[in-house]
């Protein structure tokens, strides 16, 4: 299949040689998995699910791409034989659209992927130092471990990773799945911040706490990069991701927390990703709500730069 013909996102038409305002980026990396398998088909998945997405939403004037410019760009692909190496690729190829011009949406691809973009932020304008950087993560998981079957480069270590790094900090939101290891960490480490399922969407207190991260969310300053694992979201809704685990995000729930998070006066989101994709073997529900995922953020990116392009 020749570079023309190959699926777009949102199915849209897009212009050769830019400029493009938003880049769409395939990592379709798997190497660490430690239960399902697939997340290699998952970007390529999303973006054929995209072409069944809706363009219109509610909060822009306009249908999508709203005089944006949207570029699928060509996937990441290495066979380098070592994790370092791969994850050293992955860097490598995600470099030059981390330079401030446009606003990259990676799709994965296992969690491990987000080291290698912490990697290729280094150098962002809006990023003099990564520790003037917020990770916002949306996970069923922690990912705080040191080692996870013996590899410090898992999914399962990833934030770990991130801030050895030098991340400044990171807002976890929807963990319910964590060890030991991680809840003293999350006690012990400052930058951490961890907002459990439980509390969130629990039927006690759920609706209060979900109020009070949603006012944390919208406090934050500076530069964030947005990670979302799909198995943040309650399990029904991506059945064939890795780990599908009860108890989480609805749809509407990460709905209003990306418009919340893109609306925060004091911060800039400056580039997202959408992780852990694994195609359905029955049916299309989990690229499909991924591809809903990384819609509503190009939609919300879109309205925050709207004074911008006004």
């Amino acid at each position: 299949m020749s570079d023309s013909d190959a699926p777009r996102f949102l199915g849209l038409e897009e212009s050769k040689s830019g400029p493009w305002d938003i880049a769409v980026l395939q990592v379709p990396f798997e190497m660490t998995v430690s239960y399902g398998e697939g997340t290699a088909s998952g970007p390529s998945a999303c973006v054929r699910a995209s072409s069944q997405v809706e363009l219109h939403d509610p909060i822009l004037p306009d249908e999508l791409p709203c005089g944006t410019s949207i570029h699928t760009a060509k996937p990441w692909f290495s066979e380098a034989p070592s994790l370092r190496e791969q994850l050293d690729s992955i860097a490598d190829y995600l470099g030059p659209w981390m330079r401030g011009h446009h606003f990259p949406l990676v799709l994965g691809g296992e969690h491990g992927i987000l080291l290698p973009i912490v990697e290729a932020i280094e150098g962002h304008p809006r990023v003099p130092s990564l520790s003037e950087l917020t990770i916002v993560q949306v996970d069923a998981h922690a990912d705080l471990r040191d080692e996870l079957n013996g590899e410090r480069f898992s999914h399962g270590t990833v934030i770990r990773r991130a801030l050895d790094a030098g991340v400044g900090g990171v807002i976890q939101v929807g963990v319910r799945a964590y060890s030991k290891e991680e809840a003293e960490l999350i006690e012990q480490d400052e930058r951490v911040e961890t907002w459990l399922a439980r509390d969130l969407v629990g039927v006690a207190d759920g609706q209060s706490k979900w109020t009070r991260l949603l006012e944390r969310i919208a406090q934050i300053e500076g530069a964030v990069w947005l990670t979302f694992d799909i198995d943040g979201l309650e399990g029904a809704l991506v059945p064939s991701t890795g780990t599908p685990t009860p108890g989480g995000l609805s749809h509407w729930g990460a709905v209003e927390l990306i418009e919340t998070l893109f609306a925060a006066p004091g911060c800039e989101v400056i580039g997202a990703d959408v992780n852990e994709i694994v195609p359905d073997a029955e049916g299309t529900l989990t690229e499909f709500s991924a591809a809903l995922t990384a819609t509503k953020i190009v939609s919300c990116h879109i309205l925050a730069q709207y004074p911008q392009k006004g």
